[in-house]
């Protein structure tokens, strides 16, 4: 087992991964969503937070973004929690699809099960199984989730949910498609609202490191010290990154890096070394995957430099 540098040598490693790739070329803003086209596109920023709560940070660490696509970590942990790994594997999945995380081909080509917990169709579904007794105790349940696995005060941002809610029509015939095959357990377009909200919710980069370091910690937040997840669950949400935590790129992700990730089309990815320490990073510009470019290169420039890969 590798030892962890002194604190010194974190900091120097985080600068120095910041300063090489935070100006990297390549990829665009996602333009789907009129807010996140309009992110400055120079923004950049590089976290790692320990298992034991020590922070390290570069750059625009504390710039608040979308959280997109991230926030179906946090779902995913409350929905463990409410109805346990076996119940999430059979009625949501816990394959790769292979393709775009909005895809409804995907569906179609398993009778319009989801596979994953981590692609829309799947996030959509999540929502809709949680234990709630109306829309807005399903959406409070979920923000507080965030908030315990970051420690911070996450809110909602009315202006992303605004963009996002008047541009979701993909998202809602995907919700009815889920509806329609029995794989939806609320009424749809409750979930899919309710989906829109939490990705609407604005972290920065610190909140991203802190969450992963919360599964890097066996589900105790190390900054809160107050146990979010219960251990046997987190393993469980870590497979379920490894399969579809950087979309249709997953696999290479796996092969490069080695760590369970989550990206989001804000441009935060994360990633988790359990036992260890949680990254973070945040770039807004994404490939055709849509994964932060230069988050990508500074994480698993730390990963390798660390010797964090799972599988050597």
């Amino acid at each position: 087992m590798n030892i962890m540098p002194s604190p010194d040598t974190l900091q120097s490693l985080v600068d120095d991964t910041y300063r090489q790739f935070k100006t990297l070329p390549g990829g665009e803003n996602a333009s789907y969503i009129p807010y996140l086209a309009s992110v400055p596109s120079d923004l950049a920023a590089l976290v790692i937070v320990t298992a034991n709560g020590e922070i390290y940070q570069a750059g625009d660490s504390d710039y608040g973004f979308a959280i997109e696509s991230i926030s179906k970590v946090a779902t995913l942990a409350l929905l463990m929690e409410d109805v346990g790994p076996e119940i999430v594997r059979e009625k949501i999945g816990a394959e790769p699809t292979g393709l775009p995380f909005n895809s409804v081909m995907a569906l179609c080509e398993h009778q319009d099960k989801p596979l994953s917990p981590l692609v829309n169709a799947g996030a959509m579904a999540s929502v809709s199984l949680l234990n709630a007794t109306d829309p807005e105790n399903r959406w409070a349940r979920i923000l507080d989730m965030q908030r315990r696995m970051t420690a911070a005060s996450i809110m909602l941002s009315d202006e992303i949910n605004e963009s996002e809610q008047t541009t979701n029509f993909h998202n809602r015939g995907i919700a009815w498609l889920l509806y329609a095959a029995g794989n939806c357990f609320c009424d749809p377009m409750e979930a899919c609202d309710v989906y829109t909200r939490q990705c609407s919710t604005l972290v920065t980069c610190k909140d991203l490191a802190v969450m992963s370091a919360t599964l890097a910690n066996r589900g105790m937040n190390p900054l809160s010290s107050e146990q979010i997840i219960a251990a046997q669950n987190v393993a469980p949400v870590l497979a379920e990154m490894t399969m579809e935590g950087l979309y249709d790129y997953s696999g290479d992700w796996a092969f490069e890096v080695g760590l369970p990730g989550k990206s989001g089309v804000g441009g935060g990815v994360l990633a988790v070394a359990p036992g260890k320490l949680g990254i973070a990073a945040f770039s807004p510009p994404l490939d055709e995957s849509g994964n932060s470019v230069r988050a990508q290169r500074m994480i698993a420039h730390v990963a390798k430099k660390l010797n964090l890969n799972l599988y050597t």
